[in-house]
C-alpha cells in the first residue's frame, strides 16, 4: 500500500490535473463506487482512470473470474503498475474519450457497467462534455455508470458543471452517502438510463 501511495503521489506531483488526487481511493470508497458490478452473469465492466488499482481490485473481487474487465489508463507508468498487479485485467493505455472505439476494437458492443476514477472537476468544460458523451455512447442502455466527487469540491463551479452534465446525460442520477474514510472524503454518483 505504501508503495502504491508513493507511486500515486509521485504521478500527482508530475501532472496534478491528470492524476487529480494525492492518494489512491480507500477500500470504503472502492466498495461504494463498485456497487453496480453485477454478482451474476458475464458482464463487460469498463474502468476509467484506474490509477494504482483500488477500484480494479474491488471489481475483480466482485467479478470472481466472470465477464471482462477493461481498464483504460492514460498514464503509462500507472498502467504498467496496474498490469503487474492485476494480470487478469485488460489494460489499455489510452484516452477515455476514445472509449467507443476502444470497445469496438475488442469486439465489445457496449459496456454493462462503467466505473470512473477520473478527476472530473479538474477537467475543462469541453473535456467533461466529450468524456461524458463517450461514456453515454459506450454504455448499454440498461447499463450503469458510477463515479465519485470529493466533498470539498462539491460547491465549486467545475463540480457543479459536472453534476449538470450528468443530469443531461442520464435520466437517473443518485448521489450516495459521503465516505468520510477517504483522503479526501468523497461521495458517489450512480447514474442509469443514458440519454442518447
Amino acid at each position: 500500500m505504501a508503495n502504491e501511495s508513493a507511486i500515486f503521489f509521485g504521478q500527482f506531483l508530475r501532472a496534478p490535473a491528470v492524476t487529480g488526487a494525492i492518494a489512491p481511493s480507500s477500500r470504503r470508497l472502492s466498495s461504494a463506487v463498485c456497487v453496480p458490478v453485477p454478482e451474476r452473469g458475464d458482464p463487460v465492466v469498463v474502468e476509467l482512470g484506474p490509477g494504482t488499482g483500488p477500484f480494479t481490485a474491488e471489481i475483480q473481487r466482485r467479478l470472481g473470474g466472470r465477464g471482462r474487465h477493461l481498464a483504460v489508463e492514460i498514464n503509462q507508468r500507472l498502467a504498467g503498475h496496474l498490469a503487474a498487479a492485476h494480470p487478469g485485467v485488460e489494460i489499455v493505455v489510452g484516452d477515455a474519450e476514445r472509449l467507443p472505439r476502444l470497445l469496438a476494437e475488442r469486439d465489445l458492443p457496449a459496456a454493462d457497467v462503467i466505473v470512473s476514477g477520473l478527476p472530473w472537476a479538474a477537467f475543462s468544460p469541453a473535456h467533461q462534455s466529450s468524456l461524458l458523451a463517450a461514456v453515454v455512447e459506450a454504455l448499454d442502455p440498461r447499463g450503469a455508470f458510477t463515479t465519485f466527487s470529493y466533498v470539498h469540491a462539491r460547491p465549486l463551479p467545475p463540480a457543479l458543471r459536472f453534476r449538470r452534465g450528468l443530469a443531461d446525460a442520464f435520466e437517473e442520477v443518485v448521489p450516495g452517502r459521503t465516505v468520510w474514510r477517504n483522503l479526501p472524503p468523497a461521495f458517489v454518483y450512480h447514474a442509469r438510463r443514458p440519454r442518447r
